[in-house]
């Protein structure tokens, strides 16, 4: 597997190396040993799956707070999206950007993102389901978000936005958080 940074500390952007035969392939999602060499020392304590019906819906931008924080491993498995990365680590030269990473069914890439990172997306296709790993179980009372359409940030979602939650609607914008992550 390939492990390449993204121009934000800790975080990477993880391309499987599939073998491929005449029966289909195989590839590793993840490697301690891989991670390790990269500085990557989570175990997974939760997997999620997200399915999400329609493109252009925006899931985000989510992160958990205190000792609920956490690192997340976001795989694409059908569809595709534009996986979108916030980092809101105060101490962070990096603090208050933003990346994204195009994650398809066809690749099985996945990003990484340490502890202190908001994530969000937008489904690119129609039937898109995401797998997720989180080294923290999830807290209810420890959750956070930014908005989708926070100015400060930018973001030039590739589609038009639908599909928004009630809540994720009204996430504060990153100039009046009361909280980070970390």
């Amino acid at each position: 597997m390939q492990i390449l940074p993204l121009d934000i500390p800790g975080a990477f952007h993880v391309l499987p190396e599939p073998f491929t035969d005449a029966r289909g392939s195989f590839s590793r999602l993840t490697c301690r040993q891989s991670f390790a060499r990269h500085g990557i020392g989570t175990d997974w304590v939760q997997t999620n799956a997200s399915f999400t019906r329609e493109r252009g819906t925006v899931r985000g931008l989510h992160y958990q707070t205190g000792a609920a924080a956490e690192d997340k491993l976001v795989c694409c498995l059908e569809g595709a999206v534009f996986d979108v990365l916030v980092d809101l680590r105060r101490h962070s030269p990096t603090f208050g950007q933003w990346r994204a990473v195009e994650l398809s069914a066809e690749r099985r890439d996945s990003v990484f993102l340490p502890a202190g990172l908001a994530h969000g997306f937008q489904a690119l296709r129609d039937g898109t389901l995401l797998h997720y790993s989180h080294s923290q179980a999830f807290a209810p009372d420890r959750q956070g978000g930014l908005h989708h359409a926070d100015p400060d940030l930018s973001i030039p979602w590739p589609l038009p936005v639908r599909n928004l939650s009630e809540r994720d609607a009204q996430l504060p914008n990153l100039a009046s958080l009361a909280e980070c992550p970390t």
